[in-house]
Parts: C-alpha cells; sequence; structure tokens
C-alpha cells in the first residue's frame, strides 16, 4: 500500500516551504512521490511555487476549489484514484490552510482508496508566532489540523523569543481545549525538542530531524465540531493584472493587514511583474519592455511580509480573511 502523509497548517504557516524540504529528503532517500496540491479557490499559485520538484521522482497535481463541499470531495477521491495507479512509494497531500482535516480520514477509508493508501503521518506546520487574536472559527480549524498531528512542525522559531514559542503553544492547546479535545502539546526551551513539537531553523534541519518528522504517524483525537461551517467564514479575492512597484507592493500589503476596515486579513499571496532594472519602474512600457521585467511572488501575514524574485508567474494576487472589505483593499492596490 502506498504511504500517504497530510501537511496541514493553518493560511501562511509555511506548507508549501516545509513541502519543498520533506518532498527533497523522501527523493533523496530513493522514494517514488506525489504531491497533492489543494488550492484555496481556482488559482494554483501554491503548486506554482513547487514546479521546480517535478521530474523521475516527483509529480504534481492539484485540486481546485470546488463549487461546494460535494464538489470538492469528488475531486479529492478522483485525483487520489488516479495516483494510487502512478506506482508512487509515498503521496503528499497538502490541503488548503481552512481545510476540514477529518475529509482527509473519511475518503481515505472509502473503495477503492482503502485497499490502496494507508495514512502514515499527519504533520502540522504552526507559525512560531502565531496570531492570538483569531476567530472561533478560526480556532476552530487551527484545532482540527492539529489534534490528529503526529507531531508539530513549528515555522520561522529561529525569529521568535522562547516566550513567543511557549506562548503559540499555549494557544494551540487553549484551542483544542476549546472542541473538547484531550490533546495537549508541549516543547522544552532548553533546545532539546520534545516528542510531538519540534523547533528548529528549517535551514539547518539534519536527516535525522527529517527522519524523526517522517515516522510521527498520527493520532485519531475526538474533538467536537461546531454548528458553523468553518470553511464559509473565510473568502479570497482575486485581483489581476496589478501593476505596481515592489516596494509599493510591500506597502499595500502591510497597509492590508494592518487596517481593519479591511476585515480579518490572514494571507496575501500571488505574483506580479516588475521592472528587473529599476527599482521605481519608472518610464517602463508595459509591453515594448516586457522582456526586462521580471516575476516577483508575494507571501504575507502579519508577521511577515515575504517577496522573491521568481523565474515564472501569472498576473494574481489573492487576498484571504474573514469579512474582506474589497473595495478598502482595492483602494490600497490602485486599482
Amino acid at each position: 500500500m502506498v504511504k500517504i502523509d497530510l501537511i496541514t497548517g493553518f493560511l501562511g504557516s509555511g506548507k508549501t516551504t516545509f513541502i519543498r524540504k520533506y518532498a527533497q529528503y523522501l527523493m533523496d532517500a530513493g522514494n517514488n512521490i506525489g504531491i497533492l496540491e489543494n488550492d484555496y479557490g481556482a488559482v494554483n499559485v501554491d503548486m506554482m511555487l513547487l514546479q521546480d520538484l517535478m521530474g523521475e521522482n516527483c509529480e504534481l497535481e492539484m485540486i481546485s476549489g470546488g463549487c461546494d463541499k460535494d464538489c470538492h470531495r469528488r475531486r479529492f477521491k478522483t485525483k487520489l484514484i488516479d495516483m494510487g495507479m502512478c506506482g508512487y512509494d509515498r503521496v503528499i497531500v497538502e490541503p488548503s490552510g481552512i481545510f476540514d482535516v477529518d475529509e482527509f480520514f473519511d475518503i481515505l477509508h472509502e473503495e477503492p482508496l482503502n485497499r490502496w493508501y494507508q495514512i502514515g503521518n499527519v504533520i502540522a506546520i504552526v507559525d512560531s508566532k502565531l496570531e492570538r487574536d483569531l476567530s472561533e472559527e478560526a480556532d476552530f480549524i487551527l484545532a482540527s489540523e492539529v489534534a490528529d498531528a503526529g507531531c508539530i512542525v513549528m515555522s520561522k522559531s529561529q525569529d521568535a523569543s522562547p516566550e513567543e514559542i511557549q506562548g503559540t503553544i499555549e494557544h494551540v492547546n487553549q484551542a483544542l481545549e476549546k472542541v473538547h479535545c484531550s490533546r495537549r502539546f508541549h516543547c522544552e526551551m532548553n533546545g532539546v525538542d520534545t516528542a510531538n513539537v519540534i523547533h528548529k531553523n528549517w535551514d539547518e534541519m539534519s536527516k535525522e530531524d527529517f527522519d524523526r518528522i517522517a515516522s510521527c504517524g498520527y493520532v485519531m483525537a475526538s474533538y467536537r465540531k461546531p454548528e458553523f461551517e468553518a470553511e464559509d467564514a473565510f473568502t479570497s479575492l482575486y485581483f489581476m493584472n496589478v501593476k505596481m512597484t515592489e516596494k509599493e507592493l510591500r506597502e499595500a500589503a502591510e497597509k492590508i493587514l494592518s487596517d481593519p476596515e479591511c476585515g480579518r486579513v490572514f494571507r496575501m499571496k500571488g505574483f506580479m511583474r516588475v521592472d528587473s532594472d529599476s527599482e521605481d519602474g519608472s518610464g517602463l512600457s508595459a509591453w515594448a519592455e516586457c522582456d526586462r521585467r521580471q516575476w516577483i511572488e508575494l507571501n504575507a501575514t502579519k508577521n511577515e511580509i515575504t517577496i522573491r524574485p521568481l523565474h515564472v508567474g501569472q498576473e494574481v494576487l489573492i487576498v484571504i480573511g474573514e469579512e474582506l472589505h474589497e473595495e478598502k483593499i482595492k483602494s490600497y492596490l490602485k486599482i
């Protein structure tokens, strides 16, 4: 049977970055792997960031957001059926940051998937500087993502203080308590990681660290689901062909993420083309000098705004959050 690993994590926690490192570790160990991306919405931004992994030992598949839950469930199952016939040693599934984790387990117990796959690991990625002021819906999503995890891998821990890391773990445990889940996570702050929380600079992770993660397993935890549909609380706004300089984009992201009039914005991501020769892009013709423009990727949360060059992209910026106010957000993007 093919082992299947679920990489969970809230919006902007770093799931895609972790998968790049985890997938490379698996391939270096001789595994033939498939990666299934479940992009929240219809634009495959996260999948594009994994394109350079594609090769003889790695293939990528994607599910775009369906029109409803049943539609999405069928697409998920169909993709896994297709992938079950490809001879993979391991399949990695990255759900969206607002994914109901139980859907993953339910589908794997259905025919014919229950004969082809076995659950390997559930790995939860948690931002070391997790925002504390989360809504009830967001806290439920967080709890559901960590409840069954064999381990938590904390992202950006090199930028967080011991107090911030401990505060994040306490918030995770409080979210679990809210849904009447008996699981609790803990980590020692003397530099030694405990069995279920790993806090270490990802660039310094050794083969032994990944060996540990790849054998963490999972837990079938019980918790109470709320009456609301958590995924209904989140919305995405898509903005095409935004024309700004890199500096203007960073400033706009800072304002959108911090201004309550924009709503509760959890994440911004996407791609844009900028002038590669001029910082402010002045004097640039969008068509005549298209070959002088380069792609940049935006990945932004309240804790961190990252903009980096990219070889390929598409003209789209996505804003994800709760109770979003489109016109206010558009005013900052100058559209």
